[in-house]
């Protein structure tokens, strides 16, 4: 759940000083870039404006975090993902992007936590196989509408479901393994 610590369901301001200070008005205190990522992951709403124009530029803050956690921890972003996301730019369906990028977030949130019950009811439920279904089919119509040739043959595909369901058991082993790991 959102948390805010400025009032009644407003943002929280952060300025950002030409120095490169950040400043959270709802703290009075200065911050670091690594302090607005653990607000971004517990839920808290800010916003960054440029402290002498006023510009609100919380969306260059953000890349500017993402870039970082990815030169100093575990790459998240495939490099394919971030070759098509650039190619992605200045294509007629650019203007599609951002909202076709916030449904398939909102659905894995979703899933999220009927991935975990899937995981911890032991990999012979099914739910989890649907879920990663609908997600593969989901990603799959996405990459054939939004990134021209990429449609595979369907001969590359495997032509058994079991080889489908075995793929996706050892991607769940791993993905329990993650998690396992992660709740240490």
């Amino acid at each position: 759940m959102a948390r805010n610590q400025g009032g009644a369901g407003d943002p929280i301001t952060i300025k950002k000083y030409a120095n490169r200070r950040l400043y959270n008005t709802g703290t009075s205190s200065y911050i670091t870039l690594e302090d607005l990522a653990k607000m971004t992951r517990e839920g808290v709403q800010f916003q960054v404006v440029d402290a002498k124009t006023g510009d609100d530029i919380t969306h260059s803050i953000l890349t500017q975090i993402i870039m970082e956690e990815e030169a100093s921890g575990e790459h998240m972003l495939p490099v394919s993902f971030l070759r098509d996301l650039i190619s992605m730019y200045g294509n007629s369906m650019q203007a599609m992007m951002p909202s076709y990028l916030e449904a398939s977030m909102a659905n894995f949130r979703e899933n999220q936590a009927k991935l975990q019950e899937a995981f911890q009811g032991g990999m012979g439920n099914n739910p989890f196989a649907r879920i990663a279904e609908t997600n593969m089919a989901m990603m799959r119509a996405a990459t054939e509408a939004f990134i021209p040739g990429a449609k595979k043959d369907e001969a590359t595909r495997p032509s058994k479901p079991d080889a489908e369901l075995a793929a996706l058991r050892e991607q769940m082993a791993a993905m329990q393994k993650k998690l396992d790991e992660l709740d240490k």
